[in-house]
């Protein structure tokens, strides 16, 4: 199993691991709802080196990945990013994925962890000629995400950017431990989210900063627990769980996100098209409050009455709303808010009641 830079450091706070995509990962520090409140009150720190990350170099690079993913990315000037996705020719989600350009190259970060499946459906696609290259640097560069109302400053202190002009979605340098790193305005928690892209040698220096610089905060390590319940909370999909070959990107309402009706040909896109066209969706993602305590699984089937209707993507408990919550795909007859439905657990129906998302709404 693969490890981060920082696992021994990881081990000597205390973490708990749990295997994510092949990577040896934090679950939790020893009590995961004191990490959420850092995040959602002050500030908190997490290693997402597991994620995946491409780098796309050489003279054609924009015009290749243009012609393969969803969203258009011509119009960006070196520092703006947008989302994006990668699909079959049915329109169902392979990837998705957010897109960054800088000055000499493309950088695709998944949303979610799915090992190396972004680059290996990409890769088939560069084709002799195309002067293009990919690169994956899933292991070679690392990735931290600082997140909470103190992120920005905390970032600043640490690395000397600033970081109060910077919209979500872009990117601006930094030298960190004398390395050309990058620092990016992200989306994964409901509150202000930077991450910090460094060749991997430069983890620990970057950590040891980062830590010092939020300490007058309480900044607190982050595990994955922490952060699957503040993204459900913010009502945010991810590649893998939630977004995967059953799901079409307008079911997820990525409209005016993750793909674009007018940029022209690419996989999936007549498929994506039609469903505008003719507001065929046959189902959408929603947010679903259970009525007691039971989490649901991933997978969980949904019924209205005695008939099926979807399925549970992601589950938590919520501690802003002290109960478990879901992100879940009913068919769009039976995604309106206030809509009861029942999930099934251990052969057991358990109540629930779908809620406009997101959950949670920094104020």
């Amino acid at each position: 199993m693969k490890q981060s830079r920082l696992h021994d450091l990881h081990t000597k706070l205390g973490a708990t691991f749990e295997e994510v995509a092949g990577w040896d990962m934090p679950a939790h520090y020893g009590k995961w709802v004191a990490e959420y409140q850092a995040v959602r009150h002050a500030v908190g720190l997490s290693d997402l080196s597991h994620r995946g990350k491409i780098r796309v170099t050489g003279d054609d690079r924009v015009k290749w990945l243009q012609g393969l993913i969803s969203n258009d990315i011509l119009p960006l000037q070196p520092g703006q990013g947008r989302y994006s996705s990668f699909l079959t020719h049915k329109g169902k989600m392979l990837g998705y994925f957010r897109v960054y350009t800088l000055s000499d190259s493309l950088w695709v970060e998944d949303v979610g962890e799915v090992g190396d499946a972004t680059f290996q459906a990409l890769r088939k696609f560069l084709l002799y000629g195309i002067k293009a290259k990919m690169e994956n640097c899933a292991e070679s560069w690392g990735l931290l995400l600082v997140s909470g109302p103190k992120a920005c400053t905390t970032v600043s202190a640490a690395f000397g950017v600033e970081m109060s002009d910077l919209e979500p979605v872009s990117a601006i340098a930094a030298k960190i431990g004398g390395h050309a790193s990058f620092v990016l305005r992200t989306e994964e928690t409901g509150e202000i989210d930077l991450e910090v892209l460094l060749p991997a040698d430069a983890l620990s220096t970057a950590w040891e900063r980062l830590m010092e610089a939020g300490a007058t905060y309480g900044i607190k390590a982050v595990g994955g627990h922490a952060r699957e319940a503040l993204r459900i909370e913010a009502g945010l999909p991810k590649a893998g769980p939630d977004l995967n070959e059953e799901i079409v990107p307008p079911e997820a309402n990525l409209e005016g996100k993750a793909f674009s009706l007018n940029k022209g040909c690419y996989p999936g896109q007549e498929v994506v098209a039609r469903m505008d066209t003719y507001g065929n969706v046959r189902r959408h993602l929603v947010g679903l409050v259970m009525n007691g305590s039971i989490i649901p699984p991933r997978g969980a089937k949904i019924f209205s009455g005695d008939r099926e209707v979807g399925w549970v993507s992601s589950a938590t408990l919520s501690p802003q709303l002290k109960t478990p919550i879901a992100l879940a795909f009913p068919l769009r007859d039976f995604s309106a808010p206030g809509t009861n439905l029942t999930i099934e657990v251990d052969g057991a129906r358990h109540n629930a009641t779908v809620r406009a998302l997101p959950f949670y709404r920094r104020a």
